[in-house]
This record gives structure tokens, sequence and C-alpha cells, in this order.
């Protein structure tokens, strides 16, 4: 055999060795990707809230190996914005009687979400190379390429960056980024209003629920709340807790919390985590209502 042909088998082999390697890499990061699913069905938060960081951190590791792989950057993206809100977000609003626990809890919500933010602008770009946060920020109409298969990643950009902003303590300096997450989510509308039984609407309701000041509408975010309970049949926790929180304190307020509390989340599985832990919430949120 020739010196040709040796280095060429050996080229070969490396190469196929290279392939079989990634090939074993993809297949345990879709089986991660498609982890999320059995975290949204758990009937304990508790469990969840133990297991989650691992899984994400493995997640991290893969995209380390796999940069550019949608289902992982979605599951990261995600991930990391439904850990926050639910075990550091929501928590933050717990502590009322521990304010240094309270600001410790919203500093890590909101690395999270920036964390959060960073692998779904990621995913974005894989298929539009254009869209940045400061394309988004600067030109909305860059989202304009999006199709119906980036909905997810347009939905959850929007939602991880809204929720940081929210916690943000420069809020006024950086009120023009809400011009960002509402034409994320307004794209993600646009394309396919049904996706995850109403979840856009859902997010929605708390960004036209701002005051006029900030771009907000009473009306708009009535009839995202409408559409979402359509869409939802009536089984979003998060949608009532949403609305009720855009409204001062009085009868209608906690009207929409004891609906929230009331709904059986046994009836609609593929959401049981998030809406057993928006009713601690609404519990919590009438718990000092009826206190104060």
């Amino acid at each position: 055999m020739s010196i040709r042909c040796v280095a060429a088998a050996a080229a070969l082999v490396l190469l196929s060795g290279c392939s079989l390697k990634q090939a074993g890499l993809n297949r345990m990061a879709s089986a991660l990707a498609a982890s999320s699913a059995v975290y949204d069905s758990d009937n304990d938060p508790e469990f969840v809230r133990a297991a989650a960081p691992s899984t994400l951190k493995t997640i991290e590791m893969f995209l380390s190996q796999s940069p550019n792989h949608v289902g992982l950057l979605l599951t990261a993206c995600s991930g990391f914005t439904q850990y926050s809100y639910g075990f550091l977000h929501v928590e933050s609003a717990l502590q009322g009687g521990n304010p240094t626990a309270a600001r410790e809890l919203r500093d890590r919500a909101r690395r999270m979400y920036q964390r959060a933010r960073g692998y779904c602008l990621r995913g974005l770009a894989v298929n539009h190379a254009r869209i940045t946060e400061r394309s988004i920020v600067g030109h909305p109409a860059v989202l304009n390429v999006t199709t119906v298969q980036d909905v997810p990643f347009l939905y959850w950009t929007g939602a991880a960056w809204g929720a940081e902003l929210s916690l943000a303590d420069d809020q006024l300096k950086r009120i023009g980024e809400l011009v960002a997450v509402r034409a994320l989510l307004a794209r993600a509308k646009t394309l396919d209003d049904t996706w995850q039984l109403g979840a856009i609407h859902e997010a929605l309701i708390a960004i036209d629920g701002l005051p006029r000041l900030l771009g907000g509408s009473p009306a708009a975010a009535r009839a995202d709340f409408n559409r979402a309970i359509e869409l939802s049949e009536g089984r979003s926790v998060f949608a009532y807790l949403a609305m009720a929180m855009t409204l001062p304190e009085g009868a209608e307020r906690r009207k929409l919390l004891e609906q929230a509390v009331t709904i059986d989340v046994q009836n609609s599985p593929v959401r049981r985590l998030t809406n057993l832990i928006a009713q601690r919430y609404a519990k919590a949120l009438l718990a000092a209502a009826r206190s104060s």
C-alpha cells in the first residue's frame, strides 16, 4: 500500500471517529433537550427545584461541545427562564419579612434571566445571523425574517428579557428595551397566537398592563387575558395571576386571585408545574391582602 493510501485510510478512521463522537453528542443533546417536558408535568416543585440546576448545568456542558445545537439552546433558554421565575423571582416576592433574602433572590433571578436571554438570542441567530440584542432594540423590524418555527425562541427571549427588566435597578435608563420585548412577543403572536395554549397572550398581559406612560393599555391587557383564558380553556393559573397583578388592590384583583387558587392543576398536566408555582404566589398575595 502506498504512503498516500495509508494516509488516506488513517484520515478516514479519524474522521469516522469524530463523526461517531459528534453523533453520540447529538443523541445525548437531543435527549437533554427533551427533558423540559418531564419537568413541566411534575407535581412536586421542590423536587424540580433540587433537580433542575444539575440538568441545566449539564446542558451548558453539552453546549460547550455543540454550541449551535438548536434544541439545547432552546432548552437552556426556556429552562433558565422557568427556573429563575419559579424558584428565585417568585420566592423573592414571598420574603416579606426578610428584605436581605429577597434582595439576594432578586439578584440571582436577574442574572439567571440574563443567562437565559443569551441562550435565546444565540438560538435565534443560528438561522438569522442579523438578529442580535442591539438590532432588536434599534430596528425591531429585523424580526420580520422569523418564521413559525422561531416562535418558541421569540416567546422565551421576550419572557426572559421582560422579566429581567422588571427586576432591574435602572429601569428608567433601560426603558427603550421595552420596545424589543414588545416586538418579540408581538412577532410570536402574529406567527402563531395559539402557541402553548395561549402562553404568548399570558406574557403580553404583563406588558400591556404597564402604565400608559410605558405604552400600556388596560384594554389591550384585558384582551390578552380573555384570549389566554379562551385558549387554555380557563386552566391557566398564570393568566389569572398576571391579570390580577396589573390591577390595584380591590375586589376585582381579589376575585382573580381566588379564581387562580381554585383551578384544579391536575386537569392540565402539560402545565402542572407552572400552575402549582403560580398558585403558591396567588395564595401568598391573597393572604397578604387579607392581613393588611
